[in-house]
């Protein structure tokens, strides 16, 4: 018996949970095809997490599962230079026409790239700081000195892979406008794994507060919003916290999901969620940060 899991037409940090959903109500014994022949448009959050799907299961040895590809050329096309294709087949059994991974200009600014040591994370960033510096100030219209602790928040995002999943992850940077929600051009950084998540990681140190309450929700609110670390040395935990600030200067908003729950912090032309709970389970921690083109005073 196979169970098809639908992938929507638009696959976003929301949407993704009805895939999630489809997963939980499954038959653990039953074979699974991720069908995403319909979808249309997918942001890096949305396709960095599709990948750890397919890590988790692979993880859980379950092999690879059956994944079929969009049957729209442009979006296989897309998806092709965003290097998704590349890294699925070692996760994935691809159904469909898959397209060669092509060169040149589109809204990547830094393709789906694993994470697995310190290195990656330093390889990424040099990859993307001369790109970085022409969308902030060429499209974005935000302060060159931006440029610098954008690159900073990139490194601190991916270094949570190293120093917490204790699993390899995936990291991808996009710009693109986002006419529907906003009606502005903005950048987004999508980091996924599917190792231990932000509760067990927590569990770990000796520093970690007694309570009745202790959830991933509680989890969350520890390490994005009280910069709790599981380290006990000086200054840690501060690299969520540098995130934030960096998202906050720029009116970005920042949200971390890992377990069974989802943590926002949101600007003010967002209406997401600050806290969602009772999620479905999935492994590791899921992190987009999306900063918008500055509009000029008036």
């Amino acid at each position: 018996m196979t169970t098809v899991i639908t992938v929507p037409p638009s696959l976003d940090e929301h949407s993704f949970e009805t895939v999630l959903e489809q997963v939980a109500a499954h038959e653990p014994e039953a074979k699974l095809l991720v069908d995403a022949r319909h979808a249309r448009w997918a942001s890096p959050y949305g396709l960095t997490a599709l990948l750890t799907l397919g890590q988790a299961f692979q993880q859980a040895g379950r092999g690879r599962v059956a994944l079929a590809v969009p049957d729209a050329d442009d979006t296989a096309s897309y998806w092709a230079r965003t290097a998704f294709f590349k890294h699925a087949e070692e996760l994935f059994e691809l159904h469909g026409s898959v397209p060669r991974m092509r060169g040149g200009e589109s809204s990547v600014l830094l393709e789906i790239t694993p994470i697995r040591q310190s290195g990656d994370v330093h390889g990424v960033v040099e990859k993307i700081q001369a790109k970085a510096a022409a969308i902030l100030q060429g499209e974005l219209h935000i302060d060159a000195k931006a440029t610098m602790g954008f690159a900073m928040t990139l490194s601190e995002a991916c270094q949570n892979i190293v120093e917490h999943a204790q699993t390899g992850g995936w990291v991808a940077v996009q710009t693109y406008k986002w006419a529907k929600r906003l009606g502005r051009r903005v950048v987004q950084i999508a980091v996924s794994d599917a190792g231990v998540g932000f509760r067990r990681s927590l569990e770990s140190s000796q520093n970690r507060r007694m309570s009745d309450r202790w959830d991933d929700a509680m989890a969350l609110e520890d390490a994005v919003i009280r910069a709790v670390s599981r380290f006990r040395d000086p200054g840690r935990g501060q690299g969520l916290a540098g995130i934030r600030k960096y998202v906050g200067r720029w009116d970005g908003k920042l949200s971390v999901r890992s377990g069974t729950a989802r943590i926002t912090i949101k600007p003010s032309w967002d209406d997401d969620l600050p806290l969602s709970e009772n999620l479905s389970e999935f492994p590791g921690a899921q992190m987009q940060i999306t900063i918008p083109e500055r509009v000029p005073a008036k």
